[in-house]
């Protein structure tokens, strides 16, 4: 089924935002541009605007127009569950703290169904956004047997599902726990919060087609600054 105009428009408008391209305060198209641009309905244009406010990206004002929300980040769940993902899980810079390939049992994440004794590769990365304010600590750890290569790559602009797709890796199933962490002193100095706060742990678990672990990762974010929600979209009608 062919993509709803209104997602394809909405789409295209957020990822712009989301990479800078668009800074906040731009103005963005009047509905009226929009139908304009794009050949759509009133109907279509409008629903791309509402929705775009709604996910707090962006500010509409009455007889002013729509502008990029200051400080938007929100960021969609489902990009982080999805083993298909092309792009980084959340947008923004990556500063490498280690990189190496150690025994299974000494990771800093579990490993289910890996031998504790198996190599797996470790990766701890700090993120940042566009501010320079760092917004998450990473970790990602997968089995060396699989991706014996990984640690090669560039690690500041990884993304290791990326990784799988483009090494034909058959990664096909992901899934995420939410869980509710208090900050140890180190992971505290680096997000700049103080130790003993809670704060939001998405883990990650994801496996092969032959059902082996193929990746097991977490992040730990920073709630003031990073925002999470979870959208469906039900496709109705080509212009909805």
């Amino acid at each position: 089924m062919a993509t709803p105009a209104y997602l394809r428009i909405r789409t295209e408008l957020e990822q712009r935002i989301r990479s800078g391209a668009l800074p906040p305060g731009t103005r963005l198209p009047t509905e009226a541009e929009l139908q304009q641009q794009h050949s759509v309905s009133r109907a279509t244009a409008q629903r791309v605007l509402s929705e775009l406010a709604q996910a707090g990206l962006v500010e509409r004002h009455r007889r002013r127009g729509t502008f990029v929300a200051e400080g938007a980040r929100q960021e969609n769940l489902l990009r982080v569950v999805n083993p298909a993902l092309q792009g980084p899980e959340i947008p923004g810079r990556h500063a490498v703290e280690s990189a190496a390939v150690i025994p299974a049992h000494d990771a800093d994440v579990e490993l289910p169904g890996v031998p504790d004794d198996a190599p797996v590769s470790q990766l701890r990365r700090l993120k940042f956004d566009e501010d320079d304010n760092p917004i998450a600590v990473e970790l990602s750890a997968v089995p060396f047997s699989l991706a014996p290569r990984m640690l090669d790559e560039d690690l500041a602009h990884l993304t290791v599902h990326d990784y799988f797709a483009r090494n034909d890796i058959p990664a096909a199933k992901s899934r995420v726990y939410i869980d509710p962490v208090l900050l140890d002193e180190t992971t505290a100095a680096r997000l700049h919060l103080a130790a003993g706060g809670a704060v939001i742990r998405l883990r990650r678990l994801t496996w092969l087609t032959d059902g082996k672990l193929a990746e097991a990762m977490w992040h730990i974010i920073r709630p003031d600054l990073v925002e999470f929600f979870i959208e469906q979209t039900v496709l109705s009608t080509p212009d909805s």
